[in-house]
């Protein structure tokens, strides 16, 4: 990671919740591949291979580029303008989703053909 301030990210942002906050709310199937939070603002939303994409939607509609795994264990930027990867600063935790969620998740919300949905 580096120390060095990148315009569009913003270490103090908390996360918006432990899973996909569109999701949640209603908007699509409900559940999620993996999660991706936005670096600046920290909205947690669910990665391009999940069927509603909401990760890569919010970027866009927000013009937050950057996005960074909400995945325990990974540690990447990615920036959805320049499609290119980055080291970026430590985030305000918790850095992913509880260690309990299921991947895919959330509990109880993933049917059982899921593979077949994703993209």
């Amino acid at each position: 990671m580096t120390d060095q301030a990148i315009p569009g990210i913003d270490p103090s942002a908390a996360p918006s919740g432990p899973g996909c906050a569109d999701c949640l709310t209603g908007d699509g199937p409900g559940w999620w591949f993996h999660l991706r939070r936005c670096a600046a603002c920290g909205h947690i939303g669910c990665c391009d291979s999940s069927p509603s994409q909401h990760g890569t939607k919010h970027a866009k509609a927000a013009g937050h580029p950057f996005i960074t795994s909400y995945e325990p264990g990974e540690d990447w930027f990615y920036n959805n303008e320049t499609q290119q990867f980055y080291e970026g600063p430590q985030l305000a935790p918790p850095t992913s989703h509880p260690a309990d969620q299921p991947v895919p998740g959330p509990a109880g919300a993933v049917p059982e053909d899921w593979q077949q949905h994703l993209h």
